[in-house]
C-alpha cells in the first residue's frame, strides 16, 4: 500500500513537470504565459495549498492583454474538469475563490459570464469522484461542497449587485459602523427587495452548512485554507443580513402576513443551519449578536403575524336571527360570504363562513 502511493505520488510529480515543460515550450507565448502560472497553482501536491505567489501571479494575468483574462479562466476551468485528482480540482477552485473575492475586474467578469452547464450549476462537479485512495474518496467530498459554495457565492453576487468581498464589507472589525452606512443604503429598497436579498444570501448559508462529514480534514492544509477563505464570506454574509434583518424589524409593523411569512421561513432556515456551521467554525468567534438578532427577529415577526390574524377573526356579539332561529356573526372587516381562515386549539385551521345577512 505504501509502496502504491509512493508511485503514485511520483507520477503526479512527473505529470507536473511535463504539463510545465509543454506550457513553457508553447510557440504561442500568450498561452504559455497564461498556463504557466495556473499549472504551478494547481499542482498535485497534497500537503500545502497554492502559495500566495502562485496565486498572486495568476490574479496579475488580469492586468494584461484583454485576450489573457478570458484565457486564464478558460485554462483554470479546463484543467478542472479534466483532473480526476480530488486535490488538483481542490486548488483549481481555491485559485478561483481567491479571483471572486481580490481578482482584478477582468478576471471576475470573465469568470461570472462563463457559460453554465445549467441553472446555478456551472461548475458541473456535483459528481466529482476521485476513488484512487481513501483520503482522495474523502477529497472529493470536499470538492463537490466547495463548487457548490463559490457557485452560491456567483448567484449572491448578481442578486447584490456586487461581490460580498468587496470593500464596503471587507473590513468586518469596523461591524457597528459598517452596518449604519449600510442602512442608509436600504432605506429606499421595498420590502420586497430585501425579502429577495435574504433569499439568496441564506441559500448561501445554507449551502456552507451542507459542509462534509469528515471535518478532521481540516487538520490538513489545504483544506484548513478552503475553511478560512469560505470563513471569511461567511462572515460577510452575517453582515449582509444582519443589516437587512435590522431594516426589516423597524418596518415590520407595516409588514402584511405573506411578508411575515416569508421571513419567518428564511430565519427559521438560518437557525437550521446554526449548529453546523458552529461545527465547520469551531475555533472562529460565534457572533452571538448576531444569531441573537435572528432570535429576537424571529420572535417579533410570530408576534406581529399572530396580532394580524387575530384582527381578522375580531366577530360582534353573536345575533339571533327571529325568523330562522340561527345564529349569525358580523365581521367589518369581511364581506358577506367571505372565507377568512381561523386557527384551532392545535394550530390547524378550518374556514368559516360569514353567512348573507338580508
Amino acid at each position: 500500500m505504501a509502496q502504491s502511493k509512493r508511485l503514485r505520488k511520483l507520477i503526479y510529480v512527473l505529470q507536473d513537470k511535463a504539463s510545465l515543460i509543454g506550457a513553457t515550450l508553447s510557440i504561442r507565448r500568450h498561452v504559455s504565459s497564461v498556463a504557466v502560472p495556473v499549472l504551478r497553482a494547481t499542482t498535485h501536491s497534497l500537503s500545502t495549498p497554492p502559495s500566495e505567489a502562485r496565486i498572486a501571479a495568476v490574479l496579475s494575468i488580469g492586468h494584461g492583454s484583454y485576450l489573457l483574462p478570458r484565457a486564464c479562466i478558460n485554462a483554470l476551468m479546463d484543467r478542472l474538469h479534466h483532473t480526476h485528482s480530488a486535490t488538483v480540482a481542490l486548488k483549481c477552485l481555491f485559485t478561483l475563490h481567491n479571483v471572486i473575492i481580490r481578482g482584478p475586474f477582468a478576471l471576475r467578469d470573465q469568470l461570472s459570464c462563463y457559460p453554465s452547464y445549467g441553472g446555478h450549476n456551472f461548475l458541473n462537479l456535483s459528481t466529482f469522484r476521485d476513488d484512487s485512495e481513501m483520503e482522495s474518496l474523502e477529497l472529493s467530498s470536499w470538492v463537490r461542497w466547495y463548487a457548490g459554495v463559490l457557485e452560491q457565492s456567483l448567484s449572491v453576487s448578481r442578486v447584490l449587485g456586487y461581490y460580498l468581498s468587496s470593500s464596503s464589507i471587507q473590513n468586518f472589525k469596523n461591524y457597528k459602523k459598517g452596518v449604519e452606512e449600510t442602512r442608509r443604503t436600504h432605506l429606499g429598497l421595498s420590502n420586497s427587495d430585501l425579502l429577495y436579498k435574504i433569499e439568496g444570501l441564506v441559500g448561501y448559508v445554507e449551502q456552507i452548512s451542507r459542509v462534509p462529514d469528515s471535518l478532521y480534514l481540516q487538520k490538513n492544509e489545504l483544506v484548513y485554507e478552503v475553511v478560512r477563505l469560505v470563513g471569511e464570506d461567511y462572515r460577510c454574509v452575517q453582515y449582509e443580513i444582519f443589516s437587512r434583518i435590522e431594516e426589516l424589524g423597524n418596518r415590520m409593523e407595516n409588514f402584511d402576513v405573506a411578508e411575515l411569512s416569508e421571513l419567518l421561513g428564511y430565519l427559521k432556515r438560518m437557525n437550521e443551519s446554526k449548529e453546523r456551521l458552529l461545527l465547520l467554525f469551531v475555533n472562529r468567534k460565534k457572533n452571538d449578536e448576531f444569531w441573537d438578532l435572528i432570535d429576537q427577529a424571529k420572535i417579533k415577526a410570530a408576534i406581529a403575524k399572530e396580532e394580524i390574524q387575530g384582527k381578522w377573526l375580531l366577530v360582534t356579539k353573536p345575533r339571533r336571527d327571529e325568523s330562522t332561529g340561527s345564529t349569525q356573526y358580523k365581521n367589518p372587516f369581511l364581506e358577506p360570504g367571505q372565507l377568512i381562515p381561523v386557527p384551532h386549539a392545535d394550530t390547524s385551521r378550518f374556514l368559516l363562513t360569514v353567512p348573507t345577512v338580508g
